[in-house]
């Protein structure tokens, strides 16, 4: 028993996690989902499908040299704590140096910003240089922040000059006098010139039908942040569906639909894509189309009464709307799959248990009958054989007395004497009771 319930368990856990994997599967290559709502309106009506990204700045970088910037700071814990700004440097400025002292002496490459290489260069190294050194990489419009932390000390013996990596950092020893470089590599392509950035922002909405795969999902309209547009379909030109113009300022990519008709239920979704910053996110609208509002009733005006009513005709009612949500993920019939195998095991358990216990209970009750009877025919054994003795010992004459045969006659006598001796007695005894 305890080897079945182990093993409906296990089928149970493999039966619900393969529903959950495949359910879960689909939207991952389709973008981040950060939102989703049902909405139901009636036909004729109109709908908005609000689509806003407050976390993403949409509109065109037209200050793109300030929002990338580079700086250097570190940290001294001798003769006493302090931080310091050694420079910085943005695409659109010349490389600042705080400290006069490092002027000429301290810099980062040119090239930072096109191939991704923020490393520092320290020449004929001090003992002031000596402290934890941060390299932080800003870019203010994608809201990326990156920071990385290497050590340097100085030393006077060539000996001990080393590198090695301390479990948080990367420490550098090096000679007094010497030029060291601090290494900070970013090659992603977001610290690169961005070539048609424009082009990089795209806002979509796609339509899925009941019934249709999400890969199967129909284009309503691509935004490009360069204003260009393109619609798919005659639903926009006809004006029944509409976007902001200025989606991309505003950041309100919302959808509506007006005169809303039965054909237009089904899964609406927003994608936001910003290749260019490497996010994506997306948005999901279930619509359900209702019955239309009924329109407000009027005042019939009064009818005379007549003698005779008239014959009522009784109208058929209108049909009546069924809203059918069906599934969006493959994994759907697989789940459903598994909750129906799992109630067939459940049941086919119960069969086996119920049988189980029958059969423990029939057993029993055959045992005890066969014990019942066992004990029957001893008791009865032990009667008979008790009859026996009793009859045997009253038979049987004593040993030391001489065999005695009775005639008839004496026999007749006995029977005689012992008929007297009771009338004897019950005489005896009614006197005892008068007195």
């Amino acid at each position: 028993m305890m080897q079945l319930n182990l093993t409906l368990l296990h089928v149970l856990a493999v039966l619900f996690l393969s529903g959950a994997w495949a359910q879960s599967g689909g939207s991952s290559r389709l973008g981040v989902v950060v939102e989703a709502k049902n909405i139901t309106l009636p036909a004729g009506s109109k709908a908005v499908l609000p689509c806003h990204s407050p976390r993403m700045v949409w509109t065109q970088d037209r200050l793109k040299d300030r929002q990338r910037v580079v700086h250097w700071d570190v940290v001294h814990s001798s003769p006493e704590y302090s931080v310091e700004r050694v420079l910085d440097m943005s695409p659109g400025a010349r490389l600042r140096v705080y400290n006069g002292f490092n002027k000429g002496r301290v810099a980062i490459p040119d090239s930072a910003f096109n191939d991704g290489n923020f490393s520092l260069i320290i020449n004929n190294v001090v003992t002031t240089d000596r402290g934890v050194y941060t390299c932080n990489l800003h870019h203010h419009y994608c809201q990326i922040h990156q920071s990385i932390q290497i050590q340097l000390n100085v030393t006077k013996s060539a000996r001990k000059e080393k590198r090695y990596w301390d479990g948080e950092k990367t420490v550098f020893v090096v000679l007094l006098g010497r030029s060291v470089v601090l290494p900070c590599v970013n090659r992603r392509p977001l610290w690169r010139e961005g070539l048609q950035e424009d082009q990089q922002q795209v806002a979509h909405w796609d339509f899925q039908p009941p019934g249709v795969r999400p890969d199967r999902a129909n284009r309503l309209v691509d935004l490009y942040a360069s204003g260009e547009r393109r619609d798919y379909g005659p639903l926009f030109a006809q004006m029944k569906m509409s976007v902001e113009e200025d989606a991309f300022t505003l950041g309100d990519f919302s959808l509506s639909i007006s005169e809303l008709k039965p054909v237009d239920k089904g899964l609406y979704s927003c994608n936001l894509h910003h290749h260019y910053c490497g996010l994506s996110e997306r948005r999901i609208f279930r619509l359900v189309v209702g019955p239309p509002i009924p329109s407000a009733p009027t005042k019939a005006p009064k009818i005379p009464q007549k003698d005779h009513p008239e014959p009522r005709i009784e109208e058929p009612e209108s049909p009546r709307v069924v809203n059918v949500i069906l599934p969006e993920h493959r994994g759907y019939f697989m789940q459903h799959l598994g909750y129906f195998l799992a109630t067939f095991l459940l049941l086919a358990f119960i069969v086996v248990a119920v049988i189980v216990l029958t059969r423990r209970r029939k057993k029993r009750g055959l045992e005890y009958e066969l014990r019942g009877t066992d004990r029957g025919s001893r008791i009865s054994r032990d009667e008979v054989s008790l009859e026996c003795t009793e009859l045997r010992a009253c038979n049987q004459a004593p040993l030391n007395s001489e065999p005695v045969c009775l005639q008839p006659s004496d026999y007749k006598n006995n029977l005689l004497k012992e008929r007297d001796m009771a009338k004897d007695c019950n005489n005896d005894f009614d006197g005892k009771l008068w007195k």
